[in-house]
Parts: C-alpha cells; sequence; structure tokens
C-alpha cells in the first residue's frame, strides 16, 4: 500500500467504498471490514490507530442502535455498522500511508483538480489532527481549572461548551495564520505548480486499478442476484 501512488490509493478508497455502498448483506461487509483491518496491520499502522478504529466501532454500534430505533431489522443494523465502517477505515489507510503533499500533487497532476481545491482538501485533512490534540489540550486544561463532565447528557453538553468556545477560537486563531502565511507567499498568484514529489502510476498500480474494476463489476453482478 505504501509503494502506491496516491492516485491508486484514491481509486482503492473510491473503490472500497463503493463496494461497501454496493453489499447490503452482513458476512460480505464483515468480509470487507476485515480486508481493510488487514491492510492496515499489514502497513504497520493498525496499533497506532487502535483507538481511531475503535472509536469508529463504537460509533458504528451506535448506528446500528439507531437502526433498530427506527424500526429496522438486527440484520439492517449490522449491515449500517459495518458499512459505516468499510467506508470510514479506508481513509484511515489512505491518510496513514499518503503524504499530504504527494496526494495534493496527485489530484493536480493526474486528477486535474484546480491547486487551489486540492490544497484546501489537503489541508483540512492536515488539521485534524492538530485539531484532535487541541480538544485533549484544552479538556486537560479545563478539567484542571475544576471542569466537570459528569452528570445527565444536559449538563454535560452545557459544561462541555467550555470546551468548545477555547477550541475554536484556538482554530480561527490558526485559520487567519493560515491565510496571513499564503498571502505573503503569493498563494494563487501562479497559475503553473511545480512538484517534487514523482506520482507517476507505474505498471503495478494500473494492474491494481484493472483489479479493482474487475472486482466492483463483480460486486455489481453479485448484487444484482442478491447474492452480496
Amino acid at each position: 500500500m505504501k509503494n502506491m501512488v496516491p492516485v491508486t490509493k484514491l481509486i482503492a478508497t473510491f473503490a472500497f467504498s463503493f463496494w461497501a455502498l454496493v453489499m447490503h448483506t452482513t458476512i460480505p461487509l464483515i468480509i470487507l471490514v476485515a480486508a481493510e483491518l488487514l491492510i492496515l496491520a499489514v502497513c504497520g499502522n493498525l496499533q497506532r490507530n487502535s483507538k481511531a478504529v475503535g472509536s469508529l466501532a463504537v460509533f458504528a454500534v451506535f448506528l446500528g442502535f439507531v437502526q433498530l430505533l427506527g424500526g429496522g431489522s438486527v440484520e439492517s443494523a449490522y449491515v449500517t455498522g459495518l458499512r459505516m465502517m468499510a467506508m470510514t477505515v479506508v481513509f484511515i489507510i489512505l491518510l496513514t500511508t499518503t503524504r499530504l503533499q504527494d496526494l495534493t500533487a496527485a489530484m493536480v497532476t493526474q486528477i486535474k483538480i484546480p491547486y487551489e481545491y486540492a490544497f484546501m482538501f489537503t489541508a483540512a485533512l492536515r488539521f485534524v489532527p492538530d485539531f484532535i490534540a487541541e480538544s485533549k489540550a484544552v479538556q486537560e486544561a479545563q478539567a484542571c481549572r475544576g471542569l466537570s463532565v459528569k452528570g445527565n447528557v444536559f449538563k454535560r453538553m452545557i459544561n462541555y461548551m467550555s470546551v468548545i468556545q477555547p477550541l475554536m477560537l484556538k482554530s480561527l486563531s490558526r485559520s487567519e495564520t493560515m491565510a496571513l502565511s499564503l498571502e505573503l507567499r503569493g498563494f494563487g498568484s501562479q497559475q503553473r505548480h511545480s512538484f517534487m514529489s514523482n506520482v507517476q502510476p507505474n505498471a503495478m498500480d494500473y494492474g491494481l486499478i484493472g483489479g479493482m474494476i474487475l472486482i466492483s463489476a463483480v460486486v455489481i453482478y453479485l448484487r444484482i442476484h442478491g447474492i452480496v
């Protein structure tokens, strides 16, 4: 996975998400989620992202429970949770095996997305780990000041506003600093951009893309016949 160029990883991400949307039975979705976790483990990033995967699993259970409360069957609850897991774990694989600079280069040179939009997308991804770290720091600082998140749901929501407010202010400050830095560096003044990374697909990438297209066709065929 790490040896694949970013455009192949993007296609693989959308392919796994497409398979998850097409499948509507439990066993194929379990196999799909297991395959993604195996890929994450082979890349050596499963243990590092175990908390994120665990949080996604908890949220998947919550979605399944909501499906049950909405009048759905047990199988539909399983399918909803597994589908969410399959569509999110693959993005963890993408982000943990791809440098954001290479992803920007691939989106501009291979997919022909304008540089401004590609940069905006990767910049948003770059903010995610920083936002999580700042959230944890703000929670610890407020806890040192005596903030308690115990009690019923409404009380906890009100108390959590003490975390959200400074977190949003820090995020706005970071955004203003980034905007000023980009303006000083002349962002948007160049029409053509050059990249140091080589993101050209090779024979292995083309083979993998062809394999994913073939698998997609097989999944669609099996879905039409009600097998997956």
